[in-house]
């Protein structure tokens, strides 16, 4: 029973794409083939699978095998959905691991960090736009460069945490616009 459930749960997580969502029919499937549960069970177990923390694929595999084969099942179920995308990522980080000893790669590579950083500008001089920030100079906008201001020299010479840093601008965003 624990290698069925190991096996079915790993093809699941072997050919889903899309996110868990998307994995749901296929379990849903998966789980009515192997007469698991009745399709009314397989409903409330997606049901608590979202509300639960976590992936709802996860969250579903773990109830599936549990009510199957307890702990052993859940388990089992768990390890087969994880390993293909654990798998994957392994092997694509050993590929770009001895790509990027290629000095043509690394090359590339350091050719593109500039525009990586422009990107990253970009969407910044975007989302102040969208947000009004460049709407003229205002009250508003010049508190909002000053928590810029504050933000950007807290992180960058005072080397303090961004959580931190997100909390006092919020504190700051509330005392000043609240």
């Amino acid at each position: 029973m624990l290698l069925q459930l190991f096996w079915t749960f790993f093809k699941v997580g072997l050919v889903s794409f899309g996110g868990g969502y998307a994995m749901i029919p296929i379990i849903e499937n998966e789980v009515a083939a192997h007469g698991w549960l009745s399709p009314e069970r397989f409903a409330e177990v997606t049901t608590l699978a979202g509300m639960s923390p976590g992936p709802i694929a996860m969250n579903s595999a773990i109830y599936v095998g549990f009510q199957t084969a307890g702990l052993a099942g859940a388990t089992a179920a768990a390890l087969g959905i994880v390993l293909p995308s654990l798998i994957i990522v392994v092997a694509a980080a050993a590929f770009f691991y001895k790509a990027h000893q290629n000095r043509l790669v690394k090359s590339a590579f350091y050719g593109l960090r500039p525009i990586v950083t422009g990107l990253i500008v970009y969407a910044a001089i975007r989302f102040a736009s969208v947000n009004g920030v460049f709407g003229g100079l205002t009250l508003h906008t010049a508190f909002a460069l000053g928590i810029f201001a504050f933000a950007l020299f807290a992180m960058a010479k005072l080397k303090m945490h961004p959580v931190y840093v997100i909390l006092l601008s919020g504190i700051a965003g509330a005392a000043v616009f609240g």
